[in-house]
This record gives structure tokens, sequence and C-alpha cells, in this order.
């Protein structure tokens, strides 16, 4: 972690700058609010009393909005997990004030100095969210998996459950957590290895709010306790998305690999990394031996992701399997409904199929809608995240015009190199002559625009 040093105020101007120009909505209006509190009151009345299992969550510590939370326990040779989700859709009525406003979000928008929730707080971070102060509706999907990694959906339902504890990412100990979870973890993992998944988690450039005005800017790689926890919601998806394409109905999440042009451009990036790839052998296979903390592994990883065709969502259609290349498997988004909007569709959906009634119409209408809306939202919230370390970037090297980095090449096209600096986290792009990815470069930074996010580097003479 990088502090950055602003003692005058840039980085607050600059994100005031980018809620402005990417529109980031500044609360909620009085009517939303108003018809949030209201629903906020509503006694859960159609959920089973599942209070007595000791359900906990697993979040970033500062989390409020609390989508998840578990238990595991054994079955014979299989481990059953009991995953509670929001039960959003009790409070939010098809329609009403409150979902209008999810539509015209899509989803939550974070920023360093923080967030625009796609649900006003009285439901995202009070009644809907399954905090550890009282019972909170839930829909409690049961995952059953077996010895090999498998996961079916054993059944769903509205239920009302209390969290023993909040627990967080970086203080968690295993005595915190249900026996199994770590066991469950690994099962998941090694089935996604069978299967030939791979997903590729490069370590995140992030800006972090340190207080007091400071922030702070790093790569971050995941954390222990946040892979297995990704663990959990992998294989609940999972058996949902298997679920509702025996159904014949559902919204899935699909991803195409990279086309050949782009392959080739990594067969390149690799071998300037002296990332070993043989000649006739799978990306994937290449992806599974990736180590995050490598730094030139780390560089591939964002040149592999880059490559790919991006992730969207698709409804159901006759004949046709969706897919998520990554995943390697029909997959789904229902276990984040407080900051997705489409997952409280996938939810409904699921509790309908799997007590034996049918999809509700609402439902089947808005995965026609939902890919459009998502898409927007997901690129809102990309353009933002990226404008955000761009602009940190920038407060991190005012006054340094003039100054030599080392640097990676990462990324290039003709002249025009994405490039790491050696030493501190920033990603850039810079003027190298002949660039090749997994090339070293000394590069003096020419110019800082702080207004306009911009570093412009060139190669040392």
């Amino acid at each position: 972690m990088k502090a950055i040093h602003d003692p005058h105020g840039a980085l607050t101007t600059g994100l005031a700058a980018i809620r402005q120009q990417y529109q980031v909505p500044q609360g909620f209006p009085p009517e939303v609010m108003a018809a949030a509190e209201l629903a906020a009151t509503r006694a859960p009345t159609a959920h089973a009393d599942r209070t007595a299992v000791p359900f906990v969550t697993l979040d970033p510590a500062s989390s409020t909005d609390l989508d998840q939370a578990f238990w595991i326990e054994p079955s014979g040779a299989d481990l059953l997990l009991h995953y509670a989700i929001a039960d959003v859709a009790w409070f939010v009525d098809d329609g009403d004030a409150v979902d209008a406003e999810a539509w015209k979000r899509g989803e939550t928008l974070y920023l360093p100095d923080g967030k625009a929730s796609l649900y006003p707080p009285a439901l995202s971070e009070r009644a809907a969210s399954l905090l550890p102060d009282g019972p909170r509706p839930a829909v409690v999907f049961t995952v059953r998996l077996g010895p090999d990694g498998a996961a079916r959906l054993d059944g769903a339902e509205r239920a009302l459950i209390r969290s023993r504890a909040k627990l967080a990412y970086d203080t968690v100990a295993d005595s915190d957590l249900p026996p199994a979870f770590t066991e469950y973890a690994r099962r998941v993992n090694e089935a996604e290895s069978a299967r030939g998944a791979a997903r590729v988690d490069p370590p995140e450039q992030e800006v972090e709010a340190l207080g007091k005005g400071r922030y702070g800017l790093a790569f971050r790689p995941l954390l222990p306790s946040e892979r297995r926890n990704a663990a959990l919601s992998l294989s609940a998806n999972l058996a949902i998305a298997a679920t509702l394409q025996n159904a014949r109905t559902g919204l899935f999440r699909v991803m195409a690999g990279p086309d050949h042009k782009a392959l080739s451009r990594l067969r390149s990036t690799a071998a300037g990394l002296d990332i070993a790839w043989e000649r006739g052998e799978d990306l994937k296979a290449v992806e599974r031996r990736l180590d995050q903390k490598n730094p030139h592994h780390a560089a591939f990883m964002i040149a592999v992701r880059r490559a790919g065709n991006g992730a969207g969502y698709a409804p159901w259609l006759p004949g046709v399997t969706p897919w998520h290349e990554a995943i390697a498997a029909t997959y789904v988004h229902a276990t984040a409904p407080l900051r997705r909007l489409a997952d409280r569709y996938v939810i409904r959906a699921t509790l309908a199929v799997a007590n034996g009634q049918p999809v509700p119409s609402e439902v089947e209408d808005a995965f026609q809608r939902l890919p459009t809306v998502m898409a927007r939202s997901g690129a809102q919230s990309g353009q933002i995240e990226r404008a955000v370390i761009d602009l940190a970037e920038t407060v991190m090297l005012q006054g340094r015009a003039g100054e030599r980095f080392s640097a990676c090449v990462t990324d290039a096209e003709g002249d025009s190199a994405r490039v790491q600096l050696i030493d501190l986290p920033v990603v850039a792009r810079a003027k190298v002559p002949e660039a090749a990815p997994g090339q070293r470069v000394d590069l003096r930074l020419e110019s800082v625009d702080i207004a306009k996010r911009r570093l412009t580097f060139v190669t040392a003479e």
C-alpha cells in the first residue's frame, strides 16, 4: 500500500468531478426513501423459522450491505451448504418506487469516499442486510456438494435467519467458521480444475480510504479467506444455473474466450514475460500455473483478462446452452441481490422452480430486459473504477515530472504500450518504440495532468 500525499485535496476534488462526470447518484429521491422506510417495516410472514441454524457472514470489515450468510454441515460423504441470501424481493414490489429506482441504477457503484447503493439504506444496510443484530428474512438455498465437488440444489425456501457473527476477511480465524468451510472450498476448487475452468484473478489495483482524508493505492491479491468464501457463491450459482436451465428459464452469466488473434498476442506476451507455454497447450493450463505474487504472472493475468470478450447476461433460449468460458460451465448470478438488480429476479425464479411453482410472468419479462440494463450499469461501474485509479495515480506522481521510472510492458500495439511501474502500483500508457510484452524499459514521466487524470510517459534517453 502506497499512501497518497494530497495536501491540497486534489483527490477529494477529483472524486467529486468523477461523480459528476459519470452521473453517480447522490442519495435517493424523497419518495424512494419514504417507500423504502415503509417497506422496511414489513414483518416476514412467509418465512420458515431457521433461527436455530448458526449462520455467519464473511465480508470486508467495513461492509454493512451483507448479502450472504452461511452454515455448512456433513451429510454422509456430502457437504450441505445452507446459503442464506438477502430476501430483497420481500421488501420490493414490482413497479413500486424502490423498484423503479433500482432499474435506473442496475448495481451499486463503489468509490473510495462512499458508494451509491442500489437500494436505500433502510433496506440495503438495515432491514434486508443480514447483519447480526436480529432476525432477518432470507432465501435459503440448500446446496449439496459431493466428494467430487459437483454441486446440486437440494431446495430453496424463504426463511427467518439469525447471523451469529459478522466476520471480516482480514481478521477471521478458522475457529470462527464452520468446521467444513476449508474442505468445502477445496472440493469446489478441485472440481473447477477438473472441468477445465481457469478463473483469472490478477491482483486488483485498488484505491483505499485510510481515514482523515487520506488514501492509499496498491495491488491487492485476494486473501485465502476471500478465495474460500468465493467458492461458496460459485457452487451455489452453478447449482442454481443447472436448476434453471433444466426448467427452461433463467438469466445466465455468459462469456466467450479469446479469439485466435487475441490468443496469438497472448503467446507473445507470455514469451516476453518468460512464462512457459508449450506448443499445443491450452491457455487454461497456463493460467492454472500462475501465481498472483509473481509480478510477471500478475502482468500476464491482466493481459488475459483484457484479451477476453467480456462477460454479459443472456436469458434462456430454446436449444442454447448458456456458457461462461472462464468457469467452464453454465452459470448465473444469484448471490448478491443487494448489489445487483439481476440477482433479485434469478432468486425469485429459483424459489418458484424449486417449489414446483410457475415462474411469475414479471420475472420472465425482466429476464428479457435485464441484459441491456446490466450491461449499461456494468460499463458505468468499470469506467468509474478506472477513472478513480487514474486519478489516484496522477495525485501520487504530482510534482515528479522529469523523473525516471523502471517499468515492464504488459501489452503493446505499435508504439503505444501499457506498462506497469516496477516500484509503484501504477499502470499507465507510454510511448515505447517497437514495444514488446514483457520488455523492461526505463521511462521518463513527461507530464502529470490531475484534472484530466492523465500521465504521459516516454522512453528515457
